[in-house]
């Protein structure tokens, strides 16, 4: 599962591949590593058209599984699409895009984090995501109730580059115009069809070990977050 991701494009390079003519992000910062439950960039359906805004990442978690907790932190990678759960976030309204350069995948033995790109210039893509907005929970007992705009991504059988790092899963991830297009207008059913994974040789290795991706753009770490959600509800 993917919890560690980066975004170091311009918001003009975002607003431009997705076609979101309207900005709600103000001034956008580099971003080379964006954890869960800490603030991304989404391009999401609005009133006035699509538009460019800024979510938590993590979406609500199913309720079986905040049985005996006070707080629901999210979850950021969501394979089964089929649950009743996430159904309910699968129409136009609900979709959205998530702008990245590089996402890692943990695995210790081959070094911690490892990050993957389309090449070493990193250039920008997008997960397929769903989207809540203004959703009222405890994410942390220290700030309370809050509301918050949320996402997460789908995610997939990984391809080989993927999977010899992590086998079991990998984000969905949408490269061409067309396919842009659809996960933002077209059906559900026709959507879905999208969950799948990339072609065996479309990523490369960029780094290893970071807990951010110190590629072209990238800019001093943040702090980490406590942990938070950990990942995939199969």
């Amino acid at each position: 599962m993917c919890n560690l991701y980066s975004m170091t494009r311009n918001q003009e390079a975002i607003r431009t591949l997705a076609k979101a003519w309207r900005d709600r992000t103000g001034n956008l910062p580099l971003l080379p590593g964006i954890y869960p439950n800490t603030l991304a960039p989404i391009v999401r359906n609005g009133p006035e058209g699509r538009e460019l805004a800024m979510a938590r990442w993590g979406m609500p978690s199913p309720p079986g599984v905040l049985e005996g907790r006070k707080t629901d932190p999210g979850v950021t990678n969501i394979r089964n699409s089929k649950s009743p759960h996430w159904r309910r976030w699968l129409g136009v309204e609900s979709r959205c895009l998530v702008p990245f350069t590089s996402f890692s995948e943990f695995n210790r033995d081959a070094g911690g984090d490892i990050w993957f790109a389309f090449s070493e210039g990193r250039p920008l893509a997008f997960f397929a995501g769903i989207e809540v907005r203004g959703w009222r929970s405890v994410r942390k007992v220290k700030d309370g109730e809050t509301v918050d705009d949320l996402f997460a991504f789908l995610t997939t059988t990984p391809n080989a580059e993927v999977g010899a790092i992590h086998p079991k899963a990998m984000p969905v991830i949408l490269t061409r115009p067309e396919d842009l297009e659809a996960w933002m207008t077209a059906p559900a059913a026709e959507a879905l069809k999208l969950q799948r994974p990339l072609p065996d040789g479309s990523l490369q290795i960029v780094a290893r070990g970071g807990k951010q991706d110190g590629g072209e753009g990238a800019a001093p770490p943040p702090a980490p977050p406590p942990p938070g959600p950990q990942g995939s509800l199969l």
